[in-house]
């Protein structure tokens, strides 16, 4: 099972950054969000269930690391989506390439972190459970801002998101709507017991 998710952990991300998506997440704020959503909620915890680690030292261990993985994956998120950085990133191959490799170091990070692992206790379980209910709430926030934001962020005129013609506002609502869409599938709502 673990060799399996690291593979498929992989896969996806040769897919997001090799594959089709290249040319489109460059020019594309919405496709550029399924990049970054392929990156830190596919890739990342499938990744990280592949990823074998001994038992925790202490039951301290995932209280003391996981709100700051959460933290430290709030700051690089909202810091690459700020428009400056955005802009920056799309005009350069090399910045993006850090931006990629930021978003996947945050999400390892932070998924690493807070799953529970053999020796682990309710304490630190709930701290990665808190961790991630952290990360979600500022993934949404975020996805309903570039959603409900009245003014486009990132460049203006038209955009061409995989041969359909977007106006910049359009191509930010959708990758907010992405955003959205992506932490709606993470946390399906459960039947009541």
């Amino acid at each position: 099972m673990r060799r399996a998710c690291l593979i498929l952990g992989l896969l996806v991300l040769a897919l997001v950054w090799v594959g089709p998506l290249l040319d489109a997440w460059r020019d594309s704020f919405s496709a550029h969000m399924l990049a970054h959503m392929g990156v830190v909620a596919i890739a990342a915890p499938l990744m990280a269930i592949g990823i074998p680690l001994r038992p925790k030292p202490d039951a301290n261990w995932a209280f003391t690391l996981a709100l700051p993985a959460s933290f430290v994956e709030l700051i690089i998120v909202w810091s690459w989506h700020a428009p400056a950085l955005r802009t920056l990133a799309q005009s350069s191959l090399f910045v993006t390439a850090i931006e990629q490799a930021t978003f996947l170091a945050a999400g390892l990070f932070l998924w690493l972190a807070c799953l529970p692992r053999r020796g682990s206790d309710i304490t630190g379980n709930a701290a990665g459970a808190f961790a991630l209910l952290l990360t979600s709430i500022h993934m949404t926030l975020l996805g309903a801002l570039l959603a409900l934001t009245p003014r486009p962020l990132y460049g203006t005129g038209e955009i061409s998101c995989f041969g359909v013609a977007l106006s910049a506002q359009q191509d930010q609502e959708l990758g907010g709507v992405i955003m959205l869409l992506v932490r709606l599938l993470a946390a399906p709502p459960r039947k009541a017991v």
